[in-house]
């Protein structure tokens, strides 16, 4: 897999203030933050929407990176896939990297949900709920923390990911939410075990879309800058439930 281009994160100026509270940084576009949580640090960042209001409540994303979960790759899929829309729409999108080098799908998740704790403590997040979404790592990720955590979340995405332990309580927790799934037409393993979970899923009535990104492989560029609009417009789409 690929990870090159998610990676030329100095393509990217971050307006970061490390330090300062989500009270004082309105004027911001992307702020980092940590979280100590049960002796474990993890940090973050958080992409604000155009003309902060931390007085108000905005629609929120928790998104998961690809590969290793660290914070180059969480800069990456902020530049190629969720920064643009995030401001242009009004979402706060909040992207951690994984902590002491866990991914979130192998033993990182163990910081949840008091992470969602401390993020709805922070900022206002409209319905106390978000949608969750991940790359390829990031999906698997995505789709295992809403199964664990399903009150937290509206809508799961994997651009690619899916559930891999399909059975028993992890699928029944998603069965009241929108779930997404992207992959590439030229990424075979991924597209087998992502089509037979679609028509899992389907068979269960589940309110579930796949889309097969023609001549895409396991990084699917056509779901990068103003193609992430797509995934942006499915979480307008699904909404507070």
């Amino acid at each position: 897999m690929d990870f090159r281009r998610l990676l030329r994160a100095t393509l990217f100026t971050l307006a970061i203030n490390l330090a300062a509270p989500p009270g004082n940084v309105a004027s911001a576009e992307v702020v980092g933050g940590t979280a100590e949580i049960a002796g474990t640090t993890v940090r973050y960042r958080v992409v604000l929407p155009a003309n902060f209001d931390p007085a108000k409540a905005y629609p929120g994303v928790l998104a998961f990176p690809p590969g290793a979960q660290t914070m180059e790759l969480v800069d990456g899929l902020i530049y190629w896939n969720l920064r643009r829309q995030a401001e242009r729409r009004g979402f706060i999108v909040f992207i951690p990297a994984a902590p002491d080098g866990l991914a979130f799908f192998k033993g990182g998740e163990k910081v949840f949900p008091e992470l969602l704790t401390k993020l709805l403590a922070d900022y206002k997040i409209q319905d106390n709920k978000f949608h969750i979404a991940g790359m390829s790592a990031g999906g698997y990720s995505a789709f295992l923390i809403a199964a664990q955590h399903p009150q937290y979340f509206i809508s799961v995405t994997g651009f690619p990911g899916y559930l891999r332990d399909a059975t028993g309580a992890g699928v029944n927790a998603l069965a009241n939410m929108c779930i997404h799934m992207y992959v590439g037409e030229n990424d075979a393993r991924w597209l087998e075990s992502m089509d037979a979970q679609f028509k899992q899923f389907q068979t269960k009535g589940y309110n579930v879309k796949f889309g097969v990104e023609k001549g895409q492989g396991h990084v699917m560029r056509s779901l990068e800058q103003n193609g992430a609009a797509r995934l942006f417009d499915n979480f307008e789409a699904c909404g507070a439930r």
